[in-house]
């Protein structure tokens, strides 16, 4: 993994990370337009929301760089559950994206590494995603970082 670094996301970084964030919504909408309906300002909505989630204590916003470039980013925050369940809180990944170019190096598994590392620190006991079903990829790679199937997200189009 020479070159590449993962580091704590900063507020500068967001103008770097949208254009990730416009080709992971795209992806997302093409493998299935009606789970992933994006709004047409999501882009805009990401921009306000990531400089909060960065100084965020309860949220990991990660970014992975390749010769100072930024090619990677992941966010992901400590979400609460519902009152019925033992476990009262838990880490989700809500987005984790490396550019095409950069893959295949061990980037998105860095930053996933480094992603559960920092919920580990803040005591976080659980750690739950959601991957597109057309997205196996996804699949291997978190598998590859120790997370398994725990449900299947089933919808129906009511129109």
């Amino acid at each position: 993994m020479s070159g590449i670094v993962v580091r704590d996301a900063a507020a500068a970084d967001v103008p770097a990370i949208l254009p990730m964030v416009r080709a992971i919504c795209s992806m997302h909408e093409k493998l299935d337009p009606a789970r992933y309906a994006m709004l047409p300002n999501v882009v805009s909505m990401y921009e306000s929301w990531l400089p909060q989630r960065i100084v965020d204590r309860h949220s990991v916003v990660l970014v992975g760089e390749v010769d100072l470039r930024v090619v990677a980013f992941l966010v992901a925050s400590v979400e609460t559950s519902i009152p019925i369940y033992r476990l009262d809180r838990f880490g989700f990944i809500h987005d984790v994206w490396v550019e095409p170019e950069a893959r295949g190096r061990g980037i998105a598994k860095a930053i996933a590494v480094r992603a559960v590392e920092k919920f580990r620190a803040m005591g976080v006991k659980q750690i739950r995603l959601e991957t597109a079903a057309d997205n196996p990829g996804a699949r291997a790679l978190f598998a590859s970082c120790g997370f398994r199937v725990a449900t299947l997200d089933m919808l129906l189009e009511l129109g």
